[in-house]
């Protein structure tokens, strides 16, 4: 057996990014930049009113003005005013020429054409300059990054129409064995159970950047493994198998679809859970990434392993998914054995508190962990108040 850092730094050699691909600003919502993004024009475009009010000339303070006209947002012209002379102007129009302030509609009058203040105008003028959130030609977002609501206002703004991204990873998913039913009818036939690790990896693969393209749930038949793996492997970058790779007569998962166009980066980690977890690629970047069957040990599995490789097909970096911290401990926590242990835990008071039941199948669990505490094999246990590293889970 390897080590998790050795299954890692193989696995992080061999992620590499899809092919680049530009996509309409519409559809990139969750893909990552491979080019950077650039404005296009300024923004604001022109000097513009950050208010409801009237565009006057500082000069011709306090008054009394004469209105000559409005400038909406969209206006095409910009108009020009003269001493003594005021515009109504709304928020996001462009300041007339001439015009340094804005005044507030609050503290003004008017009758007919005539403009009268009648309160405090301070300060502040209420104009935002021309380039004054970005300029023509200036970088808004860097390769790498990923598109979310946020960075899509950005680079729509920059009036982008297209980007430049690496495209989505496509998953795909093959639960193995005869046990495993679809949710809501497992209670219906006696030895059967729901197959409540599809839809998890499912949701987990798409927080990462991926799209799911497939899911099947195999028997424990290797011919069947077999043909739904190939029929799942020409529409896919990342098949994920659960179940069928540990070393029970019937765990065929692995040993059919090992050999072909595929070679195994690694297989068997000391590691605590997920012993089972095997990778194998293909040609160009096509990966086989095996987990165990039990539902914790295929999620743990996933976070440490999965997450890191969509992100890093998807154009990210691979580490920056294992973002490991130091916690201090809210509880003891004992020894883990001889294998490094991945343990569920929870954050409490900004303290990481371990759960007492780390059982691979427990599955109740799962809904509060929001940590995962790395210990390292053959190490001691741990005291509560001492550090141990944490990664969101």
């Amino acid at each position: 057996m390897i080590s998790f850092d050795e299954a890692s730094a193989i696995l992080r050699e061999a992620a590499r990014p899809l092919e680049e691909v530009l996509v309409a600003i519409g559809e990139a919502a969750g893909l990552r930049l491979s080019r950077s993004v650039e404005a296009r024009m300024d923004a604001p475009r022109f000097n513009v009113s950050a208010m409801d009010g009237y565009a006057v000339r500082d000069a011709d303070l306090p008054g009394p003005l004469r209105v000559v006209g409005k400038s909406y947002a969209g206006s095409q012209a910009l108009q020009a005013i003269s001493q003594g002379e005021a515009v109504r102007i709304f928020t996001g129009a462009p300041v007339p020429e001439g015009a340094d302030r804005v005044l507030v509609q609050e503290i003004v009058e008017t009758r007919g054409e005539q403009l009268e203040i009648v309160g405090e105008y301070g300060e502040a003028r209420h104009i935002r300059a021309r380039g004054s959130d970005f300029r023509e030609g200036e970088t808004l977002l860097e390769a790498e990054t990923r598109l979310g609501p946020r960075q899509l206002v950005a680079a729509a703004a920059a009036d982008c129409a297209e980007v430049w991204a690496w495209r989505a990873p496509r998953i795909a998913i093959l639960a193995t064995g005869d046990e495993l039913v679809a949710p809501g009818t497992a209670s219906d036939r006696p030895g059967a159970l729901p197959d409540s690790i599809t839809p998890a990896l499912a949701e987990m693969a798409r927080q990462y950047g991926a799209t799911i393209v497939g899911s099947e749930v195999a028997p424990d038949d290797p011919d069947r493994i077999e043909e739904l793996a190939a029929r799942l492997l020409d529409r896919c970058d990342v098949l994920v198998t659960i179940g069928g790779a540990s070393v029970g007569e019937r765990d065929f998962a692995s040993r059919s679809i090992e050999g072909g166009n595929f070679r195994t980066l690694f297989s068997r980690i000391a590691m605590r859970p997920g012993k089972p977890v095997w990778c194998a690629k293909g040609d160009g970047e096509r990966f086989v990434l095996g987990l165990p069957g039990n539902p914790t040990s295929a999620l743990v599995t996933a976070r440490l392993f999965l997450a890191p490789l969509v992100t890093a097909l998807a154009g990210g970096s691979y580490d920056e998914v294992l973002d490991w911290r130091e916690l201090a401990l809210a509880e003891d926590l004992p020894a883990p054995g001889p294998r490094e242990h991945f343990g569920r835990g929870a954050l409490s008071k900004g303290k990481a508190l371990p759960f007492a039941n780390q059982q691979s199948g427990a599955q109740a669990l799962l809904a509060k962990a929001d940590l995962l505490l790395r210990q390292t094999g053959g190490s001691g246990g741990l005291s509560a108040g001492q550090s141990i590293q944490a990664l969101d889970f």
